[in-house]
């Protein structure tokens, strides 16, 4: 990574807080602008507030007409009315990886602090609309849970946990990356929740297979799902580099892409996975919402959720 800044290598809550000034611009309400990257979809069930039924009862004087149920009227021979009564809100869960893997960034920021911010600026945003905010947050050895809520306090409380999972990565760790980490948050979140929450997923996907697809698929059926997949442009494109140094704010190793074809191997392992997550997710109709490590995490959600064009 260039520079070694350590606000960049890791986050910290006061960085977090001050994301909520920034909370604006963009949207995970269904009426989304042209450009947005939600508009448009042909199935989308993004449901947000609303009107939800609540009883049948005997037409009375001064009743709306247009909610006369004419099937019921006819049948009993007396006017009923359907009542309805507005959807107090629409919970929000955050699932964000903080994995071994999420430890990487060559240009602004490591994976693991984007995706922490992206969680950040969600549940700011949520909570400034008065929905309830929740997260899971795992990484290589645990998952925690935060029940979605609109107390600023138990918002702030989950941020400090996501920053002391943050802070605990190092390249240098003895324990190996947890692939199977990702299936483990999907199946307390399965367990977790109920019908019509929304769901903004955060990884890099690392772990990702056939059960982890099964268990999404399983959770968008009554619920809206979207996934953010964090990576970085060297993943993309490493070859460009003559050569690499490679930090953990710390120690630092130098790596040669083109020994023995590292370079392009590395580039297509990372199309071939991450273009198999995006092929499927699309497929069934859940949306993803790239996020690189480069550009500012509030721009780009503005560009993508947003329908905006934000100038540099």
């Amino acid at each position: 990574m260039n520079g070694g800044n350590h606000d960049d290598i890791y986050t910290n809550l006061p960085a977090l807080m001050r994301l909520r000034y920034s909370a604006r611009g963009f949207s995970y309400l269904p009426r989304q602008p042209v450009r947005s990257l939600l508009s448009g979809r042909k199935r989308s069930r993004l449901r947000g507030r609303g009107l939800d039924f609540d009883e049948l009862r005997h037409y009375r004087p001064g009743d709306d007409i247009r909610t006369m149920d004419w099937r019921v009227t006819n049948r009993t021979g007396k006017p009923h009315v359907r009542v309805y009564t507005e959807e107090r809100d629409r919970p929000v869960i955050v699932v964000v990886d903080q994995r071994l893997p999420m430890f990487f960034g060559s240009q602004q920021k490591m994976k693991s602090v984007i995706a922490a911010e992206v969680a950040a600026l969600t549940a700011w945003r949520v909570l400034a609309v008065g929905d309830r905010v929740g997260a899971i947050l795992f990484n290589d050895n645990k998952v925690v849970e935060a029940k979605a809520s609109r107390n600023e306090r138990r918002l702030v409380s989950w941020l400090g946990d996501l920053v002391s999972m943050n802070n605990d990565l190092s390249v240098t760790a003895r324990h190996a990356s947890n692939p199977a980490g990702l299936k483990d948050a999907l199946r307390l979140l399965e367990r977790s929740i109920g019908h019509d929450y929304l769901v903004v997923l955060v990884s890099d996907f690392y772990g990702w297979d056939d059960a982890a697809l099964a268990t999404i698929c399983r959770i968008s059926q009554h619920n809206d799902i979207i996934c953010s997949l964090v990576y970085d442009p060297l993943e993309r494109d490493i070859s460009g580099a003559s050569e690499l140094v490679v930090s953990d704010g710390k120690f630092q190793l130098e790596i040669d892409p083109d020994r023995q074809d590292l370079g392009r191997k590395f580039e297509a392992s990372f199309e071939s996975s991450v273009g198999h997550v995006q092929g499927e997710l699309r497929r069934h109709n859940i949306p993803v919402l790239p996020v690189d490590t480069a550009a500012p995490v509030t721009r780009q959600l503005q560009e993508k959720l947003g329908g905006q064009r934000v100038l540099q």
